[in-house]
């Protein structure tokens, strides 16, 4: 029989996890929508305005999704983990309240300007907006992931009165694992966006429909995403070195690294045996190599799993597969945008690239969710690393509450789940409208 602890775990995986299908594309698409309209401001050129407006309603639809999706998830601090909130919400729940408070709030006030100010505004106010817009929605993902930073690796704090108190707001929000994990998950958002971009563009231009209009769409969105495919690869070895100093033990399961080993290798192929504490497989090593990337000295002395009692292990095999799979497709999406950068000029003269990229767009949105189940299995036996379990944090509720609340989660989500990726769908298809039905912001001087 399920208890309290796994079907609370099993609620949140599922609350976050569906959250997290439209955050990324919310990020990167906010930006990339407020290039388009810049574009037009500099330029005067229609299709930039008609490219705000298409991309702008795909960027509408995705956003109601990640608000319902968001709110539910927080509040389940509450009802399913209000032993954790009461330990530490004097420093994550300050955290999640200047989010909400100071960027949430820009970010729904000025999309509500960027949307209802056509032929309100003038053009440079206009475009004004919807940067306001993709900023404020970047400095919440900020403030939501330096609180999963400090769960991640605790620091400003003091255990006072049987509870987390804080000490330093600014060790909070210096905190280099926080804003590691926020330049790594931010630069995978604007990956998904790019091929979003991408991959809408080339269906279209394998159709030959609006050729011109998607052609100018796919430069800008090659350019981007060459941009941060290169720059995630960069900062992912970053992000992991740090891993390799604030979570050892994440870091042994991530390479299924059993012994502890000086000049660690790296074996290209492994396949872990977590029931027997071994590798069932170790082919290709490459010497020094793990020690090199977590230390950045090819000599340095890497602790493996059996250095920690089996109870504080992470569950390994899921979090292994989840980095493999995630850093594979990294690397393939840093060749395809080379590709595609290469192609950027005339992607109409590249039918394989064209029958590609539209598939390629669910692959992004795998690797955000498996860069997630890395760090949160990860993370694993603890709800705050080494400072409090997850076992310890969840509520004393019946089993048979969160039972019923998980079905309901899940049936509520796919028919949300469902209806978003059907408008996604059908307005995608449909392309941009007219040049004679759309009107451009005001010509009022800013």
């Amino acid at each position: 029989m399920l208890d309290v602890v796994l079907l609370s775990r099993l609620q949140f995986a599922v609350a976050s996890l569906f959250h997290f299908l439209f955050v990324p594309l919310t990020l990167g698409l906010s930006i990339l929508t407020a290039i388009f309209e810049t574009l037009y401001v500099k330029t005067g050129d229609e299709d930039y305005l008609r490219a705000a407006k298409f991309w702008g309603k795909l960027f509408l639809i995705n956003f109601a999704l990640g608000v319902v999706t968001g709110i539910t998830l927080e509040f389940q601090f509450g009802t399913n983990w209000s032993k954790y909130s009461m330990y530490v919400g004097d420093i994550f729940g300050s955290l999640l309240a200047i989010e909400a408070t100071l960027a949430f709030f820009l970010e729904s006030t000025f999309i509500a300007v960027w949307h209802f100010g056509w032929n309100r505004l003038s053009p440079k106010l206009h475009a004004l907006s919807i940067w306001l817009v993709a900023i404020a929605s970047n400095i919440s993902a900020l403030w939501i992931l330096l609180a999963n930073g400090w769960m991640q690796h605790p620091v400003g704090y003091t255990i006072r009165n049987g509870r987390a108190e804080l000490t330093s707001f600014l060790e909070v929000v210096t905190n280099p694992f926080g804003w590691m994990e926020f330049i790594h998950t931010v630069s995978g958002a604007y990956i998904l966006a790019g091929f979003f971009v991408l991959g809408i563009s080339a269906w279209h231009l394998r159709r030959k429909r609006e050729v011109t209009f998607f052609k100018k769409c796919f430069k800008v969105a090659a350019v981007w995403t060459l941009i941060f495919a290169l720059f995630e690869v960069f900062n992912g070895h970053l992000h992991g070195s740090e891993v390799a100093k604030a979570q050892p033990t994440k870091l042994a399961a991530m390479e299924s690294l059993w012994e502890t080993k000086q000049g660690a290798p790296m074996y290209l192929l492994v396949i872990p045996d977590e029931e027997h504490e071994r590798n069932k497989l170790e082919l290709f090593p490459i010497p020094g190599m793990l020690s090199l990337l977590a230390y950045h000295d090819p000599g340095a002395t890497v602790k493996g799993l059996k250095e920690w009692p089996e109870e504080e292990r992470p569950p390994v095999a899921l979090t292994f597969w989840s980095f493999r799979l995630m850093v594979g497709l990294g690397f393939l999406f840093a060749a395809l945008s080379l590709w595609v950068f290469w192609k950027r000029n005339n992607p109409e003269e590249s039918p394989w690239l064209l029958r590609i990229l539209p598939w390629v767009i669910p692959l992004p949105y795998l690797a955000c969710e498996l860069g997630w189940m890395v760090a949160e299995v990860g993370r694993q036996p603890w709800i705050v690393y080494g400072l409090m379990k997850t076992s310890k944090a969840v509520s004393p509720i019946a089993p048979a509450q969160v039972g019923i609340s998980l079905l309901a989660f899940i049936l509520v989500y796919t028919l949300l789940g469902l209806v978003d990726f059907y408008l996604l769908f059908k307005f995608a298809r449909k392309g941009p409208g007219a040049k004679k039905t759309l009107a451009a912001p005001s010509s009022i001087n800013a």
